[in-house]
């Protein structure tokens, strides 16, 4: 076989197995992030968000100490760091997701994407999109694999979220419409809009 059928081949299979799978779930739960890791030089981000490193997630929260605000930051190759919010990240008013939570990162074949934190299945199973919880935890060894700490559901972050541990029916973790980065040392836009 030559090198264009082998090519072909490739590229209608993964048309196939795209097709064969849930229709993508885009988070309607208000997420305005924006942040710029030119200001903080992150690692712990950067290493996520460099285009040219694909399958580096990291999980974004917020937290309150003291009445002080800090953005925190944990991948999935186990390093986490963690910013006290300057003026800049006050005024935009951040909201980060469902759960108080993203996860951004360069997937192996689709680029940047950023998902919500939560489990969509326990919240539809739950009826429970007011004040959910459910929250997925990523691997820390770098297999871009998510498990949702309730029902144990896992989601697979290189693929757009596929389910790939679940029950009949679920459906693949919600992304955010509008992501994109600047690169590691750029800025970074999540927006449910």
């Amino acid at each position: 076989m030559n090198k264009l059928t082998s090519y072909l081949l490739l590229l209608a299979s993964c048309f196939l197995l795209s097709s064969c799978g849930a229709e993508q779930e885009y988070s309607s739960w208000s997420c305005r992030f924006i942040f710029n890791n030119g200001t903080y030089l992150d690692q712990t981000l950067g290493a996520a968000i460099n285009p040219t490193i694909p399958g580096i997630f990291c999980k974004v929260t917020e937290q309150s100490k003291g009445g002080t605000r800090y953005l925190i930051f944990e991948n999935n190759q186990g390093a986490s760091s963690q910013h006290q919010m300057m003026a800049e990240e006050l005024r935009q008013n951040l909201r980060i997701g469902q759960n108080n939570g993203i996860i951004v990162g360069v997937q192996n074949f689709d680029g940047f994407t950023a998902y919500d934190l939560q489990c969509p299945n326990c919240a539809r199973r739950e009826n429970n999109y007011v004040t959910p919880y459910y929250p997925v935890t990523l691997d820390k060894k770098g297999s871009g694999i998510v498990t949702c700490s309730k029902c144990g559901d896992q989601y697979d972050l290189n693929n757009g979220g596929l389910l790939v541990k679940g029950q009949e029916g679920d459906k693949g973790l919600e992304r955010y419409r509008n992501a994109r980065t600047e690169g590691p040392t750029g800025r970074v836009v999540v927006l449910s809009q």
